[in-house]
């Protein structure tokens, strides 16, 4: 078993020897904190000393299990002679306390070599005796009253130190699974305090992390939920194809990755995201062992990209149409007044008798009717462009709603849709130009008319937010798809049939909004309906 150390073979009967090779092995064995090396010192030791054929030690140790170590003369052969079926059955019979010798070859401890006689010490450990100390002799006589007593001396020295190695191991290990324990939950703590959403998988695409940010909102599940399963199964909302193509590309590669996403809630909001794919490896290998997720939220990023985005497109919309405006107005008028007098003619009989009078007629009112479409169109540019100062002056919401509502239904526009007001008592004035404020509402209240062409209910709603008043515009009409969700606020975008729409009612709606230092949401589930917001500061 490799001992460095060297013990003089028993010769003749020297006490002054014997203790001395007690002492020095007691100090080779106090630096010793692993069992295993304690059993390897004892056997080496006794063989040397002994001068013995071989030397087993054999121990059921609480808490560590077996530990077992050989010793031989010949030097070189190392091989394992602990007898294991001798072992449980010395052990389920009450072993004996005291050394004793066996000549019976059939009640060996030690098996694999020749031997005549072998001298057996119990040790005891927690108080039982479960493990000895076996010595091999090539005859009866080589064990005589002073080799016994060494070997005693030596198995009660093992067995303290074994026992004193095992505490030592036992607590040792108590306190790196503290250790482990503590910086377990330090990590989690820190996973949890991360703002975003992280979570990993192994090669196996089980989740082995799951952090705080993960549970929480629509999108969440709990930890317990998630730990320990397939990836698959637990996120079995989103597209299964796509998202095993992210995390196969990400063990094949070990290439970050980074994806935008888009998630639509229950109330039709859309959330974006930055995912992003993080392999792990293992340090000695270089293989990736797992991939770690990390969704950041950049909603309100993308939005505020979006309005400086559509800020400035309503700025440049605005400097054209201040610039062109009225020089297009002009010959429009111009056009539509030529087309008039030419019907009035016809309506006087200028041109009875002519083949090609209804040809006309048809041609005018298309004129007259195109004339006054693009005179709609560039009045709405004007009102697009123009500086909304108008008069700030304490406004009640409740009835610049109510009045819009009262307009909605003397236009009568659309089939078999009911208009509900739900005001809410007791809100304080905002400061707002009344009558910037109802055009806003009515253009978002016509649009949601038009989306409900087979009818449906449109309801004018103002509640209080905090610092802010909220009015909302909402219908059950056909919702507006996430494609569109980022344009709809551009001028001349519209989804309307040609002639049913400027496109530029929610650009005015913005500009309006936001002249009043407020903003507008809306949240739209196809097939169930919109909902716009504006949200107002309240009056100081």
């Amino acid at each position: 078993m490799g001992s460095s150390r060297h013990y003089d073979p028993i010769t003749v009967n020297d006490t002054g020897t014997d203790l001395r090779f007690i002492t020095d092995l007691g100090r080779s064995l106090l630096p010793m904190v692993h069992p295993k090396k304690v059993a390897n010192r004892i056997v080496d030791a006794l063989v040397h000393k002994l001068g013995a054929e071989a030397c087993v030690f054999a121990a059921e140790v609480p808490s560590i299990g077996l530990i077992s170590s050989t010793a031989m003369a010949t030097a070189g052969d190392v091989r394992d002679l602990l007898d294991r079926k001798r072992l449980e059955k010395w052990n389920s019979f009450m072993p004996p306390q005291a050394g004793y010798s066996e000549t019976d070859k059939s009640e060996f401890l030690i098996s694999d070599i020749e031997h005549a006689a072998e001298y057996v010490s119990p040790m005891q450990f927690a108080g039982e005796t479960r493990g000895f100390l076996a010595v091999a002799f090539a005859s009866e006589s080589d064990i005589d009253e002073r080799r016994a007593g060494l070997i005693d001396a030596a198995a009660q020295m093992a067995a303290m130190s074994v026992n004193l190695a095992a505490h030592f191991e036992s607590t040792l290990s108590d306190s790196i699974d503290r250790a482990r324990d503590e910086h377990r939950k330090f990590t989690e703590a820190v996973l949890d305090s991360l703002p975003v959403s992280l979570y990993v998988v192994d090669r196996d695409y089980r989740i082995v992390t799951w952090n705080r940010h993960r549970e929480v909102g629509e999108q969440g599940i709990p930890r317990d939920t998630a730990i320990g399963r397939d990836v698959f199964n637990v996120l079995a909302k989103y597209p299964q194809g796509r998202l095993r193509q992210e995390f196969e590309r990400a063990f094949r590669t070990g290439e970050i990755e980074r994806i935008e996403q888009q998630t639509v809630a229950d109330d039709g909001s859309t959330r974006h995201w930055i995912v992003s794919k993080v392999p792990m490896r293992n340090a000695e290998t270089g293989e990736v062992t797992h991939v770690i997720t990390v969704g950041e939220d950049v909603t309100v990023r993308v939005e505020a990209m979006h309005s400086i985005g559509r800020a400035e497109k309503l700025a440049a919309v605005g400097r054209l149409a201040a610039g062109v405006v009225h020089e297009i107005n002009n010959p429009l008028a111009t056009i539509a007044a030529c087309a008039e007098s030419l019907e009035h003619r016809i309506d006087e009989g200028s041109f009875d008798g002519s083949d090609s009078v209804d040809d006309l007629t048809e041609y005018l009112g298309l004129i007259k009717s195109e004339a006054f479409r693009c005179k709609s169109i560039t009045m709405g540019l004007l009102d697009f462009s123009r500086v909304r100062v108008g008069e700030r002056l304490p406004t009640d919401l409740g009835e610049v709603v109510r009045s819009a509502a009262n307009l909605l239904m003397h236009q009568k526009r659309g089939n078999d849709v009911e208009i509900i007001t739900d005001i809410a008592e007791g809100l304080t004035l905002v400061t707002a130009d009344a009558g910037q404020i109802q055009q806003a509402v009515i253009a978002l209240a016509t649009n949601g008319i038009d989306a409900m062409p087979d009818g449906g209910t449109l309801t004018l709603r103002t509640v209080a937010a905090g610092n802010r008043y909220v009015i909302e515009v909402k219908d059950t009409g056909s919702g507006i798809s996430p494609e569109h969700m980022s344009k709809i606020y551009e001028p001349f975008f519209t989804t309307k049939e040609v002639g049913k729409g400027t496109g530029l009612g929610l650009a005015v709606c913005y500009g309006i909004i936001s002249d009043h230092g407020g903003r507008i949401n809306v949240r739209s589930n196809v097939g169930k309906g919109t909902t716009f917001s504006i949200f107002l500061p309240i009056a100081k």
